[in-house]
Formats: structure tokens, C-alpha cells, sequence
């Protein structure tokens, strides 16, 4: 698996290469988090999110469909003790309706054949007047021109099934039924979007 193979070297992407915009997200994201949350994070990577989500809440699971990921997001996180490792699929996560307090699933979106099937398990497993947290690469430009670093990443199997502006973002949730969506900006050489809105009722 693509995600196994680069889980060593991830790291140099997250804080080097694109340390700008990772920084403004790990902000962004932290300042959305309560002592009291209960918080499920999906695609955690390497604990990029993880390392500065879990210090504001009372119980953070961390979920990565790559076990190599989650090892190094272990590794990373190893003094945070209100952590528990899973490996998990996004679009079938295993459970309950209603157990988080808030959904956090980082920039893994624009990666799946089927999004909106990933969306809905967020909402599922969000509790009634929680919060759904999404952050996503934004991998074309305000032109629609494919970024370089989408073009780059895609070569090396990294393949991006869809491709945001944030105004495309915003209504790739709008379509989805919410109608609540903000979006926020971590600008950087590869800037990404975080979409925050509260669970929709179906």
C-alpha cells in the first residue's frame, strides 16, 4: 500500500515541506476542541492533528486505514496518555451512531472513490449537535489549473480522485446537506482548507 510505503518518510513532508500551512492547521484545529470532547480522528497519518488535538480533549481515537501510519502516529504521540490506536476504514468505521463530540478526518477526502459514503459514516458516529472537522489539500489553483504537487504526489501513486478549489469545497458540502459549512484556510506551498460544520440530521 502506497500510505505503508511512505509512512517513514511522511514526517519530512509534514513539518519541512509544508510546515507553513501545517502549522496554521494545527491551530485552527485545536482552537475547535473542548476540554470535555470526546474526538474521533480518521486518517490520522503520522499525528500531525493528533499531537494537538488530544492535549485540549478528554479522549481522542486515532484511526488510520495504513497500520504503518498508525505506528508512527503512536511513536509521535507516545507522551499524550487519553490516546487509543485504531485501524479503521473511513467509509465503514466500526462504531456507534452518535460516540464522538466531534469528527475530525484530515486531508483525506480528495483520496477516496467514494467520499460521500466516508462523509456520512462521520456524521453517523457524531453526536447530535456535534461537530464534523474536515481539512483538505486544495490541489487546484483559483484558475482550476491542477497543482504542480497534485500532479507530483499522483506519479508516485498518491492518486487524488478529486480536486478542490475552496470554492468547490465549500459546495462539495453544501450538495452534501450542509448548509452550516465554514471554511478556513492554512495558506502555505500546499494550502489546505478545513471545513467545519455541525452534524446534518437525515
Amino acid at each position: 500500500m502506497f500510505w505503508d510505503n511512505v509512512a517513514g518518510v511522511y514526517d519530512v513532508f509534514v513539518h519541512v515541506i509544508n510546515r507553513k500551512a501545517h502549522q496554521k492547521l494545527k491551530k485552527i484545529v485545536s482552537d475547535l476542541i473542548e476540554p470535555d470532547d470526546m474526538v474521533l480522528e480518521c486518517a490520522c497519518g503520522t499525528g500531525l492533528l493528533s499531537a494537538v488535538i488530544a492535549p485540549k480533549c478528554r479522549r481522542l481515537t486515532a484511526t488510520d486505514y495504513s497500520r504503518k501510519m498508525l505506528k508512527k502516529a503512536e511513536k509521535n504521540c507516545r507522551a499524550l496518555r487519553n490516546v487509543t490506536y485504531a485501524q479503521a476504514d473511513i467509509t465503514a468505521l466500526a462504531f456507534p451512531d452518535g460516540s464522538f463530540d466531534k469528527v475530525v478526518a484530515g486531508n483525506v477526502i480528495h483520496l477516496l472513490d467514494n467520499p460521500m459514503t466516508a462523509l456520512s459514516e462521520l456524521n453517523r458516529v457524531c453526536k447530535d449537535g456535534g461537530t464534523l472537522i474536515v481539512p483538505t489539500y486544495m490541489n487546484k489553483d483559483a484558475k482550476g489549473k491542477t497543482s504542480g504537487f497534485a500532479g507530483a504526489v499522483g506519479k508516485v501513486g498518491a492518486d487524488f480522485k478529486r480536486q478542490f478549489t475552496v470554492e468547490s469545497y465549500r459546495q462539495f458540502f453544501l450538495d452534501a446537506g450542509y448548509p452550516d459549512v465554514k471554511v478556513s484556510l492554512a495558506d502555505g506551498r500546499i494550502p489546505c482548507a478545513v471545513a467545519v460544520m455541525r452534524k446534518a440530521v437525515r
